[in-house]
């Protein structure tokens, strides 16, 4: 029988040194372990992927590992206790969804099970996964313990909802905000592991990988084992974009081009080709949002290195922003967030793909052009205009309406 491990598990972080990003959990849980100040329950929130159910595992082992005597921050992953709970089956550290166990009843079990000392360990933890599906009920039965919880007991919560959660509820938790991975970070880590599993891959599919994963590094994790299965002889950025369904960059830019010059024939066309490709819609629409927005990065002066593009990329979103003024990316975006519910529910994706090309083209090749924008500018500055607009307003309110 083949017991091969998936790449997320077989490197699953098992010690606090080998979690990833999370920098600041990681200082306070190891000052806390080391100085023996424990809450009663601690809450993890970030979007997935990011290692809030990973952490908790590794806290458990820091506060259960028989290798001391007492609670560690460098748990030995070799004794008993250490294995059982990165198993997921130690009879100590319960690992509850929230989702499949929400109701009160439940609740009332584990209030319970908790007053009953550890079978073998020193703590009996509850993680408590995706705990905002918890119902209004539960939350409230659990108050009470969780304030008070026996000597013995302790709380993790984890969440990609925080907001979800009560405030009575997050009152009594030490809380913990998980951040997303930079692309940079997600590469890095992708980079080991090709390494560690002799898989080739070349850094332009890697950086395609990491901004696919958006700041979850489980989910590249999973990607790349997947396209190492699709391509074993070698990853190229091609491959990713295949096996992801993905738009290349040049489309948008294409796309623009077209856009800018109103020509509505070829955008037909281009509509056209899109589908026959096979391009999900709103794969195209969310890409087009991005690329606007690294367009509007770069007007405005904002630092591109933290979204994962390629320096191919770079060049051309630079020449690309000069043929644009700031007020036509901004209605242009404005269109693209009014059409947004269109592209996610319609049942008709080819008509919204050319009813939207044709507005934006309407929009941008109408526009006046940037310089004559600049001259108009000169010529009478915006804030002329808010003063003749605001101006019998100001005067109203300084000396009162005229009877």
């Amino acid at each position: 029988m083949n017991s091969r491990k998936v790449l997320t598990l077989k490197y699953r972080p098992k010690t606090f040194d080998e979690l990833l990003v999370q920098e600041h959990v990681k200082r306070t849980l190891k000052k806390a372990i080391e100085h023996k100040r424990f809450a009663n329950a601690y809450l993890f929130a970030g979007p997935r992927g990011v290692g809030k159910t990973t952490t908790a595992r590794i806290l458990a082992k820091c506060l259960n590992c028989l290798s001391y005597k007492e609670p560690t921050v460098t748990p030995c992953n070799k004794c008993t206790a250490c294995i059982e709970i990165s198993q997921s089956r130690s009879m100590d550290v319960l690992e509850i969804d929230g989702a499949s166990n929400r109701g009160i009843d439940q609740v009332r079990e584990l209030r319970e099970n908790i007053k009953y000392m550890p079978t073998s360990l020193r703590y009996k933890i509850y993680i408590i996964d995706e705990v905002h599906m918890l119902t209004v009920q539960a939350f409230n039965a659990l108050l009470k313990t969780l304030e008070e919880p026996p000597p013995h007991a302790k709380f993790v919560f984890a969440t990609t909802k925080p907001h979800d959660v009560p405030a009575t509820i997050i009152s009594r938790c030490q809380r913990f905000d998980f951040r997303k991975a930079t692309p940079t970070e997600i590469v890095g880590r992708l980079r080991w592991l090709t390494k560690q599993e002799n898989i080739t891959a070349s850094e332009e599919a890697l950086l395609m990988v990491a901004r696919r994963a958006d700041g979850a590094i489980r989910d590249s994790e999973s990607i790349l084992e997947q396209l190492a299965t699709f391509r074993p002889e070698g990853i190229e950025l091609p491959d990713v974009e295949e096996l992801l369904g993905l738009v290349p960059s040049e489309v948008f830019f294409n796309y623009l081009d077209l856009l800018l010059q109103g020509d509505t024939p070829g955008l037909l066309r281009f509509t056209n080709q899109t589908f026959e490709k096979g391009y999900d819609l709103l794969e195209f629409y969310t890409g087009l949002v991005e690329h606007l927005r690294n367009i509007l990065l770069i007007q405005t002066g904002s630092s591109l290195e933290n979204l994962g593009l390629l320096s191919t990329e770079k060049k051309r979103l630079e020449q690309q922003a000069k043929r644009f003024s700031r007020p036509q990316l901004i209605k242009a975006m404005e269109i693209l967030l009014k059409t947004e519910e269109s592209a996610k529910h319609t049942q008709m994706p080819r008509f919204v793909f050319e009813y939207l090309s044709l507005e934006l083209a309407g929009l941008l090749s109408r526009t006046t052009p940037i310089q004559s924008r600049q001259k108009e500018t000169a010529k009478d500055p915006a804030s002329e205009r808010i003063t003749r607009i605001l101006g019998p307003v100001e005067e109203e309110r300084r000396h009162g309406p005229e009877l």
